[in-house]
C-alpha cells in the first residue's frame, strides 16, 4: 500500500444540502423508471438498466459482456435468457396470467413452451402464496431446466377451465453473454472502496432497485468532488455476477480493496442492519458501527453468515475481501420480500434519502480516517505558541476542540487511527479529524501508510 498524503483541511461532505426534500424524490423517480424493465441474470433488461445509469448519472460507467460458456471460478457463465411473451389463456383467448401485466408472472429463466395442457398438467408449473393470497411470488429456475408461472393464490383458485393454452416465448442463447457494469473513480491514493449491488431482479423495488439507485447517486456525488480514496462500483447480477467479476481480477487489483459494502434493501421502512465481514474485524466493520451509533440511527449489528447477498462471494476464504453488507431490514424478514408487494409504493423517497445520507456519512469517515505519527512525542508540545489555542477558540465548542488536540497528540503513536481516537475519547469523528488537520498544519503530525 502506498503512503497516504496529508489530506486537505477536513470538510463535511454536503450531506445536509443533499438531504433536501427533493433528493429523495429524485432517487424515487429513478427507481420508478427502472421498475418496469424486465431484468434477469442476463439479457437486454440488464443492458437497458446499465445504459440508463450511464446516460442519467454515470457517463464513465463501463459495460462489460462476458460470453456464455466462459468458465468463472467453479461456475460457468449461463446461456443468455431472452423473453418476448408469456401467458396462460383460456380456449376463448382470455389471458388469465400475462407476463405483460406483471414481470413476476413468469418463472425466471423458463424454457420455451407453447402447447395446450389440462389444468391438472398445468398445476405443477404454477407458483402461488397461500398465506398471502393477493400477492405474486418471485421465483426463478436459473440453473435447472424448467418452466412455470407465478400468480396470486386468488388467480390460482379461479382457474376452472379443463384446458389452457400455455405460451412462454423465450430463448436460451448459448452464444449470448452476461452483462455487468463497473465504475472506477480514482482518488489521491490507490486504496479502494468497493460498493457492489445486484441488478438482476425484475419488478422488485426494495430488493434490487433501492440499492442500485443509492449506489448510483453516491457514485455521482463522489465523481463531482475530490476524494482521497479510490472508489469502485460494481453493478452485476446476483451471485454469478460477483463470481464473474472476481474471476477477472488480478491479485494486485484485489489487494487494493481496503473497504467494501454490498448495498441492498435500502428503501424499506425498517431500521438499518449491518452484516459484518467474514472475520468481523475489518476497518469497514468499525467505521459502519461507529457511524450508526454516533449518528443515532436505529440499527442492528450482525455477525457474518455464509448466506445472503454477494458479500459471501467477496468474503469467500480465498479472496477474504473486507466487504460487509449495509441494508435495512434483511432479506426474508419483511412480508413483502420477493413478492409483488415489493413495489414502488413500498419504497418511500425519505427512506432512500436517509440510506444515501448514511452511506455518505460512512464515506466521510473512510475519507478522514488515517494513522499519524506524533512528531513531538516527548512531552506535550506547546500549542499556544503555534497558534492552535487561538484556532480552538473560534470553534463552536472550544473545550471539545481543545480536548481533541490533546487526544490526537496522545494517541498518534502509529498504532491508532483517528477512528480509534474518536472511539476512545467519545468525541465526534469530525472534531478529531479537524484537530488532526490543525496539528498537521503545525508540523506536529506526519501521515503514515495504510496498515497492511
Amino acid at each position: 500500500m502506498q503512503a497516504a498524503p496529508a489530506p486537505p483541511p477536513f470538510a463535511e461532505p454536503a450531506v445536509a444540502a443533499a438531504t433536501a426534500p427533493d433528493r429523495g424524490e429524485t432517487l424515487h423517480a429513478l427507481l420508478r423508471e427502472l421498475y418496469p424493465v424486465p431484468r434477469s441474470l442476463t439479457g437486454d433488461g440488464v443492458r437497458q438498466t446499465l445504459r440508463l445509469l450511464q446516460q442519467r448519472l454515470l457517463p464513465g460507467l463501463r459495460i462489460h459482456e462476458v460470453p456464455s460458456g466462459t468458465p468463472v471460478l467453479d461456475w460457468t457463465v449461463p446461456a443468455e435468457w431472452r423473453i418476448r411473451d408469456a401467458y396462460v389463456a383460456t380456449p376463448e383467448g382470455e389471458r388469465v396470467v400475462d407476463w405483460h401485466a406483471h414481470n413476476l408472472h413468469v418463472l425466471g429463466y423458463s424454457q420455451p413452451v407453447h402447447s395446450w395442457v389440462t389444468l391438472d398438467e398445468l398445476r405443477p408449473h404454477l407458483y402461488a402464496l397461500p398465506a398471502q393470497p393477493d400477492l405474486i411470488p418471485y421465483r426463478t429456475s436459473y440453473y435447472h431446466a424448467g418452466w412455470g408461472f407465478c400468480l396470486s393464490q386468488r388467480q390460482l383458485d379461479a382457474l376452472d377451465e379443463p384446458l389452457y393454452e400455455v405460451c412462454i416465448d423465450t430463448e436460451l442463447d448459448p452464444h449470448g453473454s452476461l452483462t455487468y457494469g463497473e465504475l472506477l473513480l480514482p482518488g489521491d491514493v490507490e486504496d479502494e472502496v468497493l460498493i457492489s449491488c445486484h441488478i438482476c431482479h425484475p419488478a422488485l423495488a426494495n430488493d434490487n432497485l433501492s440499492g442500485l439507485v443509492v449506489a448510483a447517486h453516491l457514485a455521482q456525488a463522489l465523481s463531482q468532488r475530490p476524494h482521497r480514496l479510490s472508489y469502485r462500483f460494481v453493478f452485476s447480477p446476483g451471485t454469478i455476477g460477483p463470481i464473474t467479476w472476481l474471476s477477472r481480477q488480478t491479485p494486485a487489483s484485489l489487494a487494493r480493496i481496503r473497504y467494501g459494502l454490498v448495498a441492498t434493501l435500502l428503501g424499506g421502512p425498517g431500521a438499518f442492519c449491518y452484516k459484518r465481514t467474514r472475520l468481523g474485524q475489518a476497518d469497514i466493520d468499525r467505521v459502519v458501527a461507529h457511524v450508526l451509533r454516533r449518528e443515532g440511527y436505529p440499527h442492528e449489528l450482525r455477525d457474518f453468515v455464509p448466506y445472503g447477498y454477494d458479500e459471501r462471494q467477496y468474503c469467500s476464504p480465498g479472496f477474504d475481501l473486507p466487504v460487509g453488507c449495509l441494508s435495512r431490514t434483511p432479506h426474508g424478514e419483511f412480508p413483502e420480500y420477493h413478492t409483488s408487494a415489493d413495489n414502488c409504493a413500498f419504497v418511500r423517497p425519505e427512506q432512500l434519502d436517509e440510506s444515501l445520507a448514511l452511506y455518505e456519512q460512512v464515506v466521510q469517515v473512510l475519507e478522514g480516517n488515517q494513522r499519524y505519527q506524533n512528531q513531538q512525542p516527548y512531552g506535550e508540545p506547546q500549542l499556544g505558541r503555534r497558534g492552535l489555542y487561538g484556532a480552538v477558540k473560534g470553534q463552536g465548542n472550544p473545550r471539545e476542540a481543545e480536548m481533541a488536540l490533546l487526544w490526537v497528540l496522545s494517541f498518534t503513536d502509529g498504532q491508532h487511527d483517528l477512528l480509534a481516537i474518536a472511539e476512545r475519547s467519545g468525541l465526534p469523528f469530525a472534531v478529531v479529524r479537524r484537530a488532526a488537520d490543525q496539528l498537521l498544519g503545525a508540523d506536529l503530525l506526519a501521515p503514515l501508510p495504510a496498515a497492511v
